[in-house]
């Protein structure tokens, strides 16, 4: 997967199957806590999907509005559009914006990042099985050691080993941690997971 079209594929494959998964659930489900701090799985679709509802305009307006200051901004407008019908969140993951937005000097492959790590975010919690395709994960994972991404979360891994358990994958030396991609990336990404889904040294 080395292209903008390959990228943009795997983002809209895990934009749909997202939208898959929460189509049907439960408002207890809807209201579950996720693997991101304080929000449910209602506020992680409603940031997820911010793009669908609010145009690069109004963003940067709300932004200045905000003193630029992204989190504050990302948690009020998580805070109030997830009170929206669930349908509508479901078919903003589903919308065509979000099939082929890319966050600002992100390109595709923070897309890519983006809707993997908060899909998992709201999957994980709810115990629903969610498989990212092989060569998505890999691309993630990559895009979190080799590229760096994990410095966005104040996580350090150097000095460490990671070690897929679900496909031939691997980072780094040292005290290792192991674990299916998927877990690996959430862990890179700073969140605490249920017992039992990875095996070493936390980081």
């Amino acid at each position: 997967m080395t292209d903008d079209a390959e990228l943009q594929r795997a983002v809209a494959h895990e934009f749909s199957a997202l939208a898959d998964l929460l189509d049907g659930l439960s408002d207890a489900e809807w209201n579950t806590p996720s693997l991101c701090a304080g929000w449910r799985i209602r506020e992680v679709v409603a940031h997820v999907t911010m793009a669908a509802r609010y145009s690069e305009d109004e963003f940067m307006r709300r932004l200045r509005e905000s003193e630029f200051d992204f989190t504050r901004l990302s948690n009020e407008i998580a805070a109030r559009d997830a009170e929206l019908a669930t349908t509508e969140l479901v078919a903003n993951v589903r919308s065509d914006i979000m099939r082929h937005w890319t966050p600002p000097r992100g390109g595709y492959h923070g897309a890519l990042n983006h809707v993997v790590i908060h899909g998992l975010d709201a999957t994980v919690p709810l115990g629903v099985p969610r498989r990212v395709p092989e060569a998505t994960i890999r691309v993630v994972l990559n895009d979190l050691t080799a590229g760096g991404g994990h410095s966005n979360f104040g996580i350090d891994i150097e000095g460490r080993g990671l070690r897929a358990t679900d496909l031939d994958w691997s980072y780094g030396s040292g005290a290792e941690l192991r674990g299916a991609g998927e877990d690996l990336a959430l862990m890179i990404c700073g969140r605490t997971l249920p017992a039992g889904r990875v095996e070493g040294d936390p980081l």
